[in-house]
């Protein structure tokens, strides 16, 4: 390591100081014993009554960053926070399971993507999953020596790579692996004849691993409390939260009067975010609703949707954000890690309905910008809908679009560049 020394001040009989007041933020040390060329001169440079020599290390201009992503194969979430990490560390080079380029946007795909030998393996694309219990391997096979940071981005396997001693790795955990977890046994009766006859076997293997890869990484990052206290219990170990980056500057509030009386719907229509009890509940209450998301359980709840609901498979940007700013409110019926359409509603100053579990708990402030509902059926969005009938003539759109402004990226930014900082 390149160094540049300097006398400063009384010696201490400090073997080394880790921080030495008025020295850089990297760390300066004090030297004592032999060094190379050491002669009467250094002697006397050493010896008690002479000044203190340090060893100034000097800042990294630039560290070399590893950025390791679970799989590449859309733009959810999790994909998001990957954009603003790269947008944080420029030089990052990327490193996953699986990349689709056509999946992505294009703030990744201008990085260099590294892919595994999982990435090559038949239907990788689309059936990522089924190759779980290769993704140990994979990660540990990976060779980051050449790296002085490492940012891991967790929901399916990414933290488990080793990384050089003296580098650090901090970890974004935006789940720990559900299907290894507290979703495990949903996802085994789901699952074929063979799967769940091997799963225990050798999701216990992997539940495992995941435990004992923690202990990799120098901090653990989770995107809301609930996310953290699920880190507790799967892992053993505290993070400290920092919400995901939200567009929050993208959405805008329309004057009162061209509000409508439709409720809103977003969302994959997927089993867990449980669009079946708002379809059950608009139903029977016969009030407008809009839903937008596609998803396999798209075509039943066209089928069994009444005259008063509307279903689309997606809409653009300019009318998504439309539909929010018009809303009456915004129903969110899944248990989410954190969810990012409540805050987009709150930004687009219309109140939500949550279900009051999960990361919503962290985002949506009750009786200020939303409501919660305790249990997921259509009985309690029902009771939930006629409270926020009575409670809508007090709410203020401006305090839900301020309560929005807390997840805007450069909060994100702030808090994660922190944490890395203090890891390095």
């Amino acid at each position: 390591m390149a160094a540049d020394l300097r006398l400063d001040g009384p010696a201490s009989p400090k073997a080394r100081v880790p921080a030495i007041p008025g020295g850089s933020c990297e760390g300066d040390y004090l030297v004592r014993g032999p060094l190379p060329g050491s002669g009467a001169a250094w002697q006397a440079a050493l010896s008690p009554a002479a000044p203190a020599l340090h060893l100034r290390r000097r800042p990294f201009s630039e560290p070399r960053v590893a950025l390791v992503h679970y799989w590449l194969v859309g733009m959810r979430g999790g994909e998001r926070v990957l954009e603003r990490m790269l947008h944080l560390y420029p030089q990052a080079e990327i490193f996953t399971h699986i990349y689709d380029p056509a999946a992505v946007s294009r703030a990744i795909r201008d990085r260099p993507v590294h892919t595994r030998f999982i990435g090559r393996l038949p239907g990788a694309t689309r059936h990522y999953q089924k190759y779980l219990p290769l993704m140990p391997l994979a990660l540990e096979q990976l060779d980051l020596s050449a790296y002085d940071l490492v940012l891991s981005s967790e929901s399916g396997p990414a933290k488990g790579v080793i990384a050089r001693p003296d580098a650090a790795h901090v970890c974004y955990v935006h789940s720990p692996m559900r299907y290894l977890w507290d979703h495990y046994h949903a996802y085994r009766s789901d699952a074929g004849t063979l799967a769940r006859r091997l799963m225990p076997g050798l999701f216990h293997y992997l539940r495992s691993w995941d435990t004992a890869s923690a202990a990799r990484v120098d901090r653990l990052v989770a995107n809301s409390q609930f996310i953290r206290r699920r880190v507790a219990r799967a892992w053993g170990r505290e993070a400290e939260v920092i919400h995901p980056p939200v567009a929050v500057d993208a959405f805008r509030p329309v004057p009162p009067a061209e509000v409508s009386g439709r409720y809103l719907w977003v969302g994959q229509m997927i089993a867990y975010k449980r669009p079946e009890i708002v379809l059950d509940a608009f139903n029977r209450l016969g009030l407008p609703l809009l839903m937008v998301g596609d998803g396999p359980l798209h075509n039943a709840m066209r089928r069994r949707a009444g005259p008063n609901v509307e279903l689309v498979c997606r809409l653009d940007f300019a009318a998504l954000r439309r539909a929010y700013a018009t809303a009456r409110a915004l129903v969110f019926s899944a248990e989410e890690d954190f969810g990012i359409v409540p805050v987009e509603a709150n930004a687009s100053g219309r109140p939500v309905l949550a279900f009051g579990r999960g990361g919503v708990t962290d985002s949506i402030v009750p009786g200020a910008t939303g409501l919660f509902f305790a249990e997921q059926s259509a009985e309690a969005i029902i009771s939930g809908i006629e409270a926020m009938e009575r409670w809508l003539p007090g709410f203020d759109p401006a305090a839900a679009v301020a309560n929005a402004a807390r997840f805007a990226p450069e909060r994100f930014d702030a808090a994660f560049r922190a944490v890395v900082e203090q890891a390095l």
